[in-house]
């Protein structure tokens, strides 16, 4: 059993750890407020934009004419992973949840004779991928001292991922990234972005016929690029507020967790302190009877 002095600061320690998850809650909170404002109003633009495309795309169907970007290089044979995650940890199963994801995606295509490559935005994304698929890693892009992510942000990882499919290092490339729900849920989410897929929207039974000046393909192959740049900045304000969502979830369960624990060890330090009183009690008034 541990002693006196040991109990006491074994508590002090939990305490002082609470005093951390409890400050790190509250900067969480207070960062997501912003952070869920920031995905939930890029939303419509990029429902609106997808819904656009995707007229473009069926329009052009599956015409010689039709961007690299749309038909794709007619094989699927060397698949690009784009794992993003946080640059920081302390957010329960946040990245571990995303990466669990495209290691799943990652080992079922190389069962099926593919090729993979991974490239990583986030480095508690790259450090757990490199366990299983260090191999297969063909770049790096580290967002450590980005304050607040930005569209500029995204334009560089769509112009580097972008400059590899003109380069034909790959066919197909996937965005795995964590959708926001809520605080206490945020759904693993895998996206492809080349070849462009657009999912039908509810009022494409209604969809107005438009003469597009010019050409569809002119056009898509202008868009096209900028619809690259514009999921993967959604996917990173997803991230963003499911990154915060998920690290207050995790300081709250773990100051909660401290304060029991400090409950239990103050009930041990009592016992403990009483059990020393009563041993010195019985030897003063052994020491008296003795006399």
């Amino acid at each position: 059993m541990a002693n006196l002095k040991d109990l006491k600061n074994r508590i002090t320690s939990v305490k002082n750890t609470r005093k951390i998850t409890k400050a790190m809650q509250m900067v969480a909170a207070a960062k997501l407020r912003r952070a869920q404002e920031a995905a939930e109003q890029s939303r419509p633009y990029t429902t609106r934009f997808n819904a656009v495309m995707g007229g473009l795309a069926a329009s052009v169907g599956g015409s010689d004419s039709a961007p690299k970007l749309l038909s794709g290089t007619g094989s699927d044979q060397v698949q690009l992973l784009v794992v993003m995650t946080s640059e920081r940890g302390l957010c329960g199963g946040f990245n571990t949840n995303i990466v669990k994801l495209a290691k799943a995606r990652a080992s079922e295509l190389q069962t099926a004779g593919k090729t993979v490559k991974i490239l990583s935005v986030g480095k508690k994304g790259r450090d757990q991928m490199k366990r299983d698929f260090g191999d297969t890693f063909i770049g790096h892009v580290d967002l450590t001292d980005v304050k607040r992510v930005g569209y500029v942000d995204a334009q560089g990882i769509a112009k580097d991922v972008l400059g590899r499919f003109d380069a034909g290092e790959f066919d197909v490339a996937t965005i795995f990234y964590a959708k926001f729900v809520n605080v206490v849920s945020q759904i693993p989410t895998a996206q492809q972005v080349i070849p462009a897929s657009f999912e039908a929207t509810e009022d494409a039974g209604d969809a107005t016929l438009y003469d597009y000046e010019p050409s569809e393909e002119a056009i898509l192959a202008d868009l096209l690029p900028r619809g690259v740049a514009t999921a993967i900045f959604s996917a990173l304000l997803e991230n963003g507020a499911s990154e915060q969502g998920a690290r207050m979830s995790a300081m709250d369960n773990a100051t909660r967790n401290a304060g029991e624990m400090i409950d239990k060890l103050t009930i041990q330090y009592n016992r403990s302190r009483q059990a020393v009183i009563t041993n010195e009690l019985i030897e003063i008034i052994s020491g008296a009877e003795a006399l």
